[in-house]
C-alpha cells in the first residue's frame, strides 16, 4: 500500500536516495538529444526552490485573482452609457488598484518556468529534474506510477513538504547523476 509522508525530514533521507538510485536509470537525456550533468539538474532544482520562496508555492493552480474572482465588481465593457475616454480611465484604475495577481505556483509550473529564458535552466533540465523528483517520489511511496506533481497538489501537501523534496533532487543529481556516477566508477 503507498505510503503518505509523516514529515519532510524524515522522508527523503540519504538511504531514500540510495534506495532510488538502485531502480534503473532516470534517463538524465532530455528532449534535444544532449545528456544534463547532475550538476545543471542540482542548479536547477535549487533555483527551483528559489522561485518558490520568492513567489509562494500553491498547491493547484487557479487562473484567478487572489480574492478567487477574475474581476472586481461589473466590467466597463458592459456598461453603453459610458465613453470611451471614461472607459480607458475605469480600465487603467482597475489595472493600478484593484488587480492583485497571485504570483505563487506549482511545483510543475516552476520547475518549467526555471527551463525557460529566465532562469539557469532549460528545456531539458527540466524534464531531466521533474524525472528526478519522480523517482523519489516513487521510491519513497513504493508505487512505480506516482508523479511528483500529483504527488505535490495532494491536499494536506505543505511547503515544507515541497522544499523537502527539492533539495532531496538535488542531492540525488549531485550524487548520481551522470558525471557523478562516472567519477564513482574510477
Amino acid at each position: 500500500m503507498p505510503k503518505t509522508t509523516p514529515t519532510p525530514a524524515a522522508v527523503f533521507t540519504e538511504a531514500t536516495l540510495h534506495k532510488a538510485a538502485q531502480n534503473p536509470e532516470v534517463g538524465w537525456t532530455g528532449p534535444s538529444g544532449e545528456e544534463s550533468s547532475g550538476e545543471s539538474v542540482a542548479r536547477h532544482l535549487e533555483a527551483t526552490a528559489a522561485l518558490l520562496d520568492k513567489d509562494g508555492w500553491s498547491r493547484v493552480y487557479t487562473p484567478y485573482f487572489r480574492d478567487g474572482d477574475q474581476t472586481s465588481g461589473t466590467s466597463p465593457a458592459d456598461d453603453e452609457s459610458l465613453t470611451v475616454k471614461q472607459m480607458v480611465r475605469a480600465l487603467l484604475r482597475f489595472i493600478h488598484d484593484d488587480t492583485d495577481v497571485d504570483l505563487r505556483r506549482t511545483l510543475s509550473c516552476a520547475l518549467w518556468h526555471v527551463g525557460g529564458d529566465t532562469g539557469p535552466g532549460d528545456s531539458d533540465t527540466a524534464l531531466v529534474a521533474d524525472r528526478v523528483l519522480d523517482r523519489l517520489v516513487q521510491t519513497h511511496t513504493g508505487t512505480a506510477s506516482a508523479y511528483a506533481s500529483a504527488w505535490s497538489q495532494r491536499q494536506h501537501r505543505t511547503y515544507a513538504d515541497i522544499t523537502a523534496l527539492l533539495g532531496a533532487g538535488a542531492r540525488f543529481a549531485r550524487t548520481y547523476g551522470p558525471s557523478a556516477a562516472t567519477a564513482r566508477a574510477a
